[in-house]
């Protein structure tokens, strides 16, 4: 059984992570970790970390959140789109079953990819690294762009990667895989035989057939970033791709999430 190389918690943020992953695995709930745990692991770079994510499906999210509170944990939901949070004084532990984007939604896949590691101690499953990299992908704040932890992945793992099952991640928004693609090229030019060819034909073909859409007025840019391309919906009318009926998001939902833009680090 491998263990993550994430770096250790210092006490006492460790004490509630142990305490707190154990009283989820009495749950019965299924559950993944992810975040600096499962980067580490797939990686093989070093993260220091001060706290642990863990991905539940949206259906289980509730649950978890009730059987901490009956256990005198203060819980929120401060996005119902994607993240609920476990509090214990000044830690905390966030229960993702989406992105922010509400793109890469949990569901039986990664569950059925998801590597048993040691962390902390405790034998728990990991979020797959294609999940990994299908989400990472999407993160391209003006603050945080996950660009380089995409192509460690994928230069760690690329030759063993379910490419098929990435490309099914990604579907019509296969171009953003493609350009981390031809970024990992530029930034590896030693691995570029981790991509195998067929990948990079396959992209290529469909961005050689594409055209442009004159009547398509969705700006996706905001599936990149909540904030940056504010503008162009705002005051260039662009349809928002996050929104019904072009993507998963109501508006109650964006407007939530638009609204912690303010708050945010």
């Amino acid at each position: 059984m491998e263990t993550s190389n994430a770096r250790a918690i210092n006490d006492p943020a460790a004490e509630f992570y142990i305490d707190a992953l154990s009283k989820l695995q009495e749950t019965g709930i299924p559950f993944l970790v992810g975040g600096a745990f499962a980067f580490s692991h797939h990686s093989r770079v070093p993260r220091d970390t001060k706290d642990i994510d863990v991905f539940v499906k949206p259906d289980d999210c509730p649950r978890v959140l009730e059987a901490f509170e009956r256990l005198e944990y203060r819980t929120e939901i401060p996005f119902p789109h994607w993240l609920g949070k476990i509090r214990c004084g000044d830690h905390f532990m966030d229960v993702i079953f989406s992105s922010g984007n509400a793109v890469a939604r949990v569901d039986d896949l990664w569950f059925e990819h998801a590597p048993k590691v040691n962390v902390l101690g405790l034998i728990v499953r990991l979020t797959p690294v294609e999940e990994m990299i299908w989400s990472k992908a999407f993160i391209q704040e003006r603050e945080r762009f996950d660009g380089a932890d995409v192509l460690h992945l994928l230069r760690e793992t690329g030759p063993s990667l379910d490419w098929p099952r990435l490309l099914m991640r990604f579907g019509d928004y296969w171009r953003v895989l493609l350009s981390h693609l031809i970024l990992y090229g530029f930034v590896y030019p030693d691995k570029r035989q981790n991509i195998p060819n067929w990948v990079n034909e396959e992209l290529m073909r469909r961005l050689s057939v594409s055209r442009p859409n004159l009547q398509n007025d969705i700006c996706y840019g905001t599936l990149l970033s909540r904030e940056q391309y504010l503008h162009d919906v705002e005051h260039w009318k662009y349809h928002d791709a996050r929104e019904q009926p072009y993507g998963p998001m109501t508006r109650e939902q964006l407007e939530v999430w638009t609204s912690a833009i303010k708050d945010k680090d």
